[in-house]
């Protein structure tokens, strides 16, 4: 039995490697990447390297075994057609006949754009009749301690999201939780809804920076277009950034507050507080 993790090399696979060798031995792992020389640091402690790409089907076969567990982390490719993407990695799961295949998904009570490529491959994975876990992670600290040097730069927190408030939490902290799915017993066909401990606001955001920098940092909420305007204006695709600003519309409507609890019940821990996210993020 492997435990195989797809986008091995990206910014949640990654991590998600690195605390499965805490907990199983390397042979049983596999990382499956497109680009082997990103891996080579895994492939150094022992973890078997893959080479697969979701745009070639072909690439899958014979990668999975009967009784396998399987993170299938949801492509970035937002213009590649995700759920074709994430179809050819379920199929071929299917005809190897895996124990258990978990899938990086959103909040269920997302309703913007983002989620619809989640939605549509969690519909795949139920059709499928294979053992799942949909694991839907709410949003990172590090989609905005990633993105600080414009806020510095201007002394403003800008979003589209009025008083909403977000669940965040680290990406370490939700791969631990997939770590947990693949190494522990008892999850096929759960769903888990997964944010941070405690919500946060964004002119709290601004008030946290402001006592961490010493700086006055201050919250400018805006409209949706007015935000998409200001992501277009810094270089980013219109549909992106329509994408984006349609998630702070989201995030206004309370649909990134997740309060299931479910996250920290899997690590058997609290979440990562983004106030340490923040000051890690300044540190570096």
């Amino acid at each position: 039995m492997s435990i195989i993790v797809t986008g091995a090399t990206g910014n949640l696979g990654r991590h998600v490697v690195e605390q499965l060798l805490e907990k199983v031995p390397a042979e049983q792992i596999t990382a499956v990447v497109r680009n082997a020389e990103k891996a080579a640091d895994f492939a150094e402690r022992g973890v078997k390297i893959a080479l697969a790409d979701y745009n070639a089907p072909a690439s899958f076969d014979g990668l999975f075994s009967a009784g396998d567990k399987v993170l299938l982390v949801s492509g970035n490719e937002f213009d590649k057609g995700r759920v074709q993407q994430h179809k050819v990695v379920i199929d071929a799961a299917k005809a190897a006949g895996v124990a258990l295949l978990a899938y990086t998904s959103a909040p269920g009570t997302l309703t913007a754009a983002l989620a619809d490529d989640h939605r549509g491959t969690e519909e795949l994975l139920l059709d499928s009749g294979l053992p799942y876990t949909l694991l839907r992670n709410g949003w990172y600290h590090e989609n905005y301690t990633e993105n600080l040097a414009p806020v510095l730069e201007h002394n403003a927190v800008v979003a589209a999201a009025g008083e909403g408030k977000v669940s965040s939490a680290a990406r370490a902290d939700y791969a631990a939780a997939a770590v947990a799915v693949l190494t522990g017993e008892g999850h096929e066909n759960k769903t888990y809804e997964l944010g941070g401990d405690t919500p946060w606001s964004f002119a709290e955001y601004a008030a946290e920076l402001s006592r961490q920098t010493g700086k006055e940092i201050t919250y400018n909420p805006v409209s949706t277009e007015v935000l998409t305007g200001i992501l277009t204006g810094a270089g980013l695709p219109e549909p992106l950034a329509q994408t984006l600003a349609g998630v702070d519309a989201s995030i206004e409507k309370g649909e990134l507050v997740v309060s299931t609890g479910d996250l920290s019940r899997l690590t058997g821990r609290p979440t990562t507080p983004f106030s340490e996210a923040i000051t890690a993020a300044l540190k570096g």
